[in-house]
């Protein structure tokens, strides 16, 4: 039997557009800077963005190949040059996530902020 083969939310989506929807919400989140979401999908995406930056502080021809494997070029470069520098000299937790008091009408979900640090 096969426990939790494969980790994270589904969003009532099949993988390839599962991957391509999280995909979308990192590169929002590394354009914008901060996004409102659902804390759902704030939870989802928090590790992978954290990841990212990790990656991108390397500074080295391959981070910037793995960025641009994951993201779109205008986000990588953004995340690469911009956003990695100022975290430098910190160890991690680089994003926050601000419950907010909204609920969305249609469906109930609460939202939230996701933000750089």
């Amino acid at each position: 039997m096969r426990h939790l083969a494969e980790k994270g939310r589904k969003f009532g989506r099949l993988k390839g557009r599962r991957q391509s929807f999280v995909n979308g919400l990192m590169a929002n989140l590394v354009q914008r800077g901060r996004i409102l979401t659902t804390e759902a999908r704030a939870k989802e995406i928090k590790p992978k963005v954290e990841r990212l930056i990790t990656v991108a502080k390397k500074q080295d021809l391959s981070a910037m190949k793995t960025l641009l494997s994951k993201l779109p070029k205008k986000s990588a470069f953004k995340l690469y040059h911009e956003i990695a520098p100022k975290y430098a000299d910190r160890k991690g937790g680089y994003t926050r996530i601000v419950k907010t008091a909204v609920i969305r009408k249609r469906d109930a979900a609460k939202k939230a902020i996701i933000e750089f640090v």
